[in-house]
């Protein structure tokens, strides 16, 4: 990968969507939907990557879970 770092906020109304560049062996993964979107280029041969960010984000999702329902369960 290349550096850069990109910080976005996550919002509910935030669109992701695949593109398949069958012809020249790529998939595009964006997310975004405003006017800016972030695009992710993996060619043919890095799905194991794409697999780890699926998996980062929903270990990342699950921690959202339990910040939302842990205060309520505490109070109790």
């Amino acid at each position: 990968m290349n550096d850069i770092t990109v910080t976005a906020h996550l919002t509910t109304d935030t669109r992701t969507r695949v593109v398949v560049f069958a012809d020249h062996e790529f998939v595009s993964l964006r997310i975004g939907g405003g006017t800016v979107d972030v695009a992710l280029i993996a060619p043919a041969g890095t799905a194991d990557i794409l697999r780890a960010i699926s998996a980062a984000a929903d270990q990342a999702a699950r921690e959202l879970d339990d910040l939302t329902t842990t205060p309520a369960e505490e109070s109790a």
